[in-house]
């Protein structure tokens, strides 16, 4: 379904969000015959429902209420937040109530030519800015959009770029219809398992960018070049592989041929350089020619909020906040970040059955020291005795106030003091953003 085909219809949205507020600024500019019949909600809306979207007639309704309000709609646009897999969703999809997202209308509506979109469990934020950043430096015209930048729908207003760069999460892809020129998939690790319902769910709705309709060629790693390559009619390109862009040897290569230094990259860590690969593949994938020198291109790039930033360097000591860290995939690529100094790692949040081993072992091996943080902090702390280590090296706090506190004691000169959770916020805070700022705020009040 395209954003053109709505005009006149009576829509039903379900949740709120950038996303849907887009959808109804734009509902009211290019098509004020299409509206807003039935808005749905988990929980009581937290201001005028008319206000934003656009419409003073809205029929708002509790989930329970939705099937019989949605009967007589013509589309239903859930907010990404909204799982496929809930049984309401379930139930009216067979009922025949075509479900959609606002992403998903603007992709069908622009097709994918130009496009280039980015999926992972982690690193796609950066990915996609690190694209856009370079088709830029380039001299190309470039937009950005979806979870990073602006609401696609809202690229509507604007003229069609040369090279577009969409973020796109495993709840956006997971009904999307119409798929990006190139396709990006910068890793897959266990995650989001609430809203799938198993892992298994969640790396299919990954992998399904692969098989979209308009997806002419597939970046990914190494892990997933299988699973590209059973795509017959779609070319596969791989980053972080000799013979591709590569983190290789202290800086970046191409076929071999050293062509960006490692220390010219304003990010921390081996991660970071692959999603550099990734971008530079997927740029050159869509016809792009690169800068020739990268080092200026990449020069004044910086590094996305909440990932892997230093928001405070003193008394000898780097406090970096990698709160987007929601995976203990993701812990382990920031400690591996700070090679040769002390680390003390906060880490805990939101309980997603995550499997900490791993990361424990890795703690103790480096001699490095983790605060435990409610809700999976004291099972971080067991995998990490478990593993060896030593006992003033594993110690817990009551909540992040106490942890900041207890690692500014802990922290050697010349050390960091390391937020990089490895579970999702929303036990105590709103979103990630909220508890890096959080940290933000508490390692500045230190005296």
């Amino acid at each position: 379904m395209r954003f053109s085909e709505l005009d006149g219809a009576r829509i039903g949205v379900w949740g709120a969000g950038r996303e849907i507020t887009s959808l109804a600024a734009q509902l009211a500019k290019c098509l004020p015959s299409a509206r807003i019949a039935v808005a749905v909600f988990d929980e009581p809306p937290l201001q005028d429902v008319g206000e934003t979207l656009r419409t003073p007639a809205v029929q708002v309704v509790s989930s329970g209420e939705a099937s019989a309000a949605l009967a007589g709609c013509d589309v239903l646009v859930r907010s990404p937040g909204v799982s496929i897999y809930r049984p309401e969703l379930i139930a009216l999809r067979d009922a025949g109530l075509p479900v959609t997202t606002a992403t998903a209308l603007w992709l069908a509506e622009r097709g994918g030519d130009g496009v280039i979109g980015v999926t992972g469990t982690k690193g796609k934020s950066t990915t996609a800015a690190l694209a856009a950043h370079v088709a830029r430096a380039a001299g190309r015209t470039v937009q950005l959009a979806g979870n990073i930048g602006v609401p696609a729908l809202d690229l509507l207003d604007e003229d069609v770029a040369e090279v577009t760069v969409v973020e796109l999460s495993s709840y956006q892809l997971a009904d999307l219809s119409t798929g990006p020129e190139v396709a990006v998939i910068t890793n897959l690790f266990r995650e989001h398992t609430d809203w799938h319902g198993s892992e298994d769910a969640y790396r299919a709705d990954k992998l399904r960018i692969l098989g979209l309709p308009g997806v002419r060629v597939a970046v990914v790693g190494e892990r997933e070049e299988r699973i590209a390559r059973a795509h017959p009619d779609i070319e596969v390109e791989v980053f972080g592989v000799p013979g591709g862009w590569e983190p290789a040897d202290g800086g970046i290569t191409l076929h071999g041929e050293s062509k960006f230094a490692r220390a010219d990259l304003p990010l921390h860590g081996e991660h970071n350089a692959l999603n550099l690969c990734a971008a530079l593949t997927a740029l050159e994938a869509l016809g792009v020619e690169l800068p020739a020198d990268l080092s200026h291109a990449l020069a004044d790039f910086r590094p996305l909020a909440h990932r892997l930033e230093t928001v405070l360097e003193r008394d000898g000591v780097t406090w970096v906040d990698d709160s987007i860290s929601t995976t203990p995939e993701s812990a382990l690529a920031a400690l591996a970040s700070f090679p040769g100094r002390d680390v003390v790692l906060i880490g805990g949040g939101q309980d997603r059955g995550q499997d900490y081993a791993g990361l424990g072992r890795a703690l103790a091996e480096r001699g490095a020291t983790v605060i435990g943080v409610p809700s999976t902090g004291p099972r971080l702390i067991a995998s990490a005795r478990e593993a060896g280590a030593e006992q003033e090296r594993a110690v817990e706090a009551s909540d992040l106030a106490e942890a900041v506190e207890l690692a500014r004691g802990l922290a050697q000169g010349g050390g960091v003091v390391l937020l990089s959770p490895a579970a999702p916020s929303y036990d105590f805070f709103v979103n990630f953003e909220e508890r890096g700022e959080r940290f933000r705020e508490l390692a500045h009040q230190l005296t």
